[in-house]
């Protein structure tokens, strides 16, 4: 992994074998910061983990072993209330036979290389703090 900072810009290479979520938890860490927006992401990943939320608030999980295209990511970085980087984010992927499946992302590896932008929110004080009776956690301001 490598990344550049130019003002509140922060731009991420990852490289193969490293898993998205915790790559971006390492380097809010490493940078410094405690909230962001997740803007954009491309590469190729492998063992997807992704799927959706119910309006149950229960997740429900599929996945995808093998390489395929990350054609878009987004979301966005906070901190636990114990003070631990926490990602959520969600992501279009295609296959190699261009059959297209999106979601939560739950856990994604990268396999070849993933670019990912983030804009650090240098002001803003957002917590993640679990809902009662589900499995969503939600996104505090302070």
């Amino acid at each position: 992994m490598e990344w550049t900072k130019s003002g509140d810009d922060l731009f991420v290479r990852l490289d193969a074998g490293e898993e998205i979520h915790a790559s971006l938890q390492a380097v809010a860490d490493e940078a410094g910061f405690d909230a962001a927006a997740i803007t954009s992401g491309i590469g190729r990943t492998r063992n997807n983990q992704y799927g959706h939320m119910s309006d149950a608030h229960i997740y429900y999980r599929n996945n995808h072993e093998a390489g395929a295209e990350l054609v878009s990511l987004q979301g966005n970085l906070a901190r636990l209330e114990d003070g631990s980087a926490f990602t959520h984010i969600h992501a279009t992927w295609c296959t190699d036979e261009y059959e297209v499946f999106a979601g939560h992302m739950f856990e994604s590896t990268v396999h070849v290389v993933a670019e990912i932008h983030l804009r650090i929110l240098s002001k803003a004080i957002m917590t993640r703090c679990p809902l009662e009776n589900s499995e969503f956690i939600a996104l505090r301001f302070s």
